[in-house]
């Protein structure tokens, strides 16, 4: 699954499935974009890949705000030329019940994990479409499939990126574009880490394949969704989720 010659960028780059599929794209050849808020984090990762022998460049961002994606991008394709692949996987949480969940902390929701995808998207279809080929792979989650109590703006935000998803799919496979979705089920990160060991063995008995997942697991698939070997997928949700969720 080589990726030599291609270019991807990559948001929420500085940690988990995000810096994970970085590693992932680089090491099969792709130069890499990394982009995330913590400019710290996206330097020790592009020293990491460089390391490797591989390409990668970092673009602090907060996929929140419009004018940065628009000149992070900008900048990203005056570094490399263009933007082949486009992971989208920036996301936050900001649970509540929703009786209880502040308007604002449903906007940051759904800026962040949704309204972003699509402004990135727009950033790098037009340069897809004049050369027929582009690979966009959004990171959306079991709980966009299933929903979760106490998560109605992250589980909304989800769905709503598997419905772009396909939306997408439609607009552009004429041109030799893929559009498609990773869905990520109970996988090892920083946000899952916070969770009681009580809610991890209950999420760990749901699943068949009896283990919590890497991000590598993740990454694999966007790997590949990404690869010429999957040119004949879109608008398909590939489910990461050691059997938690099945059909």
């Amino acid at each position: 699954m080589t990726l030599s010659g291609r270019v991807a960028l990559v948001t929420g780059a500085s940690q988990g499935i995000g810096h994970a599929c970085a590693l992932k794209l680089a090491e099969a050849g792709a130069a890499v974009a990394v982009a995330a808020r913590n400019q710290g984090k996206l330097e020790e990762l592009v020293a990491q890949i460089t390391a490797a022998g591989g390409q990668a460049a970092a673009f602090p961002l907060d996929v929140a705000d419009e004018e940065q994606i628009k000149s992070v991008f900008k900048a990203a394709i005056a570094h490399f030329g263009k933007v082949d692949i486009l992971v989208n996987n920036a996301g936050i949480t900001r649970d509540q019940l929703v009786m209880r969940m502040k308007r604002a902390d449903w906007d940051a929701v759904l800026n962040t994990n949704l309204t972003s995808a699509y402004l990135c998207i727009q950033q790098v279809i037009g340069s897809m479409l004049k050369q027929r080929w582009g690979r966009i792979i959004n990171v959306t989650s079991i709980f966009g499939q299933i929903g979760q109590a106490g998560q109605a703006n992250y589980a909304a935000s989800k769905a709503g990126l598997i419905g772009l998803t396909m939306a997408i799919a439609r607009e552009v496979g004429s041109r030799n574009i893929t559009c498609n979705a990773v869905a990520p089920g109970f996988i090892a990160t920083a946000m899952t880490d916070v969770l009681s060991d009580e809610i991890k063995q209950s999420g760990l008995k749901m699943i068949p394949l009896g283990r919590i997942g890497t991000t590598d697991d993740v990454a694999g698939a966007v790997r590949f969704l990404a690869s010429d070997e999957a040119s004949y997928i879109t608008g398909h949700v590939l489910n990461v989720n050691g059997g938690m969720l099945m059909g």
